[in-house]
């Protein structure tokens, strides 16, 4: 099959699970928690469309000791699209389609927290948020919201946001492309740090053109 981005790459990453908050906010976490750890330095992987994560912070920074409410959080933030506010709904009882990290990206004393928010059938990203602890509340410093597919993760300190390129008739589990984007915290704010795009064959995945009659 051709290469994997977040959804795909769900099949061969274990679930990570607890989730946790910081007791100074106040908050209750809506999302369900599984087992696991993820095969990245921090943060979750994923193989269920909808699941939370570890939090697994340097010791330079605070983990929070009680649970937070990511979708609460994100339904309140105003750097959140209202389509994508529309869509963050359950995909099974009281389960939403949201996962959550905890690191050190910002160089703060508390955990940032990664959230992203996928799609109950195809676990597809639709946006990814980056909150600092500020004040006793959490600040929205980056943003990420795609048409098509974007994850961001934790790896060692950097923030890695992958995202799938689809060209017309493009199914969504075989795009035609990947970008993947290292970011760093520098002066208050992020700034992309590196670049990668890879192209994937036509001729993989089930896709491969019929042959020319003679």
């Amino acid at each position: 099959m051709r290469g994997l981005g977040p959804a795909a790459k769900s099949g061969v990453k274990a679930v990570s699970t607890a989730v946790a908050g910081l007791a100074a906010v106040g908050l209750s976490l809506s999302a369900c928690s599984t087992g696991g750890s993820g095969a990245r330095d921090e943060g979750p992987a994923r193989s269920e469309p909808v699941m939370s994560a570890a939090p697994t912070a340097s010791p330079s920074v605070s983990v929070p000791s009680e649970k937070i409410d990511a979708v609460r959080l994100v339904k309140n933030d105003p750097k959140v699209s209202p389509a994508v506010k529309r869509d963050l709904k359950p995909c099974a009882g009281k389960t939403y389609p949201i996962d959550v990290s905890y690191g050190d990206l910002t160089g703060g004393t508390a955990a940032d927290v990664v959230v992203n928010v996928l799609t109950c059938a195809d676990a597809v990203g639709i946006g990814s948020y980056v909150y600092r602890a500020e004040g006793g509340g959490y600040k929205n410093v980056f943003t990420a919201e795609e048409p098509a597919s974007v994850y961001a993760e934790i790896d060692r300190g950097d923030l890695v946001v992958t995202k799938q390129l689809y060209e017309k008739g493009d199914s969504v589990a075989y795009p035609s492309g990947e970008e993947v984007i290292t970011y760093r915290w520098s002066a208050h704010h992020f700034t992309e740090a590196d670049r990668t795009r890879s192209d994937f064959s036509d001729a993989v995945g089930g896709e491969t053109p019929a042959p020319e009659a003679e």
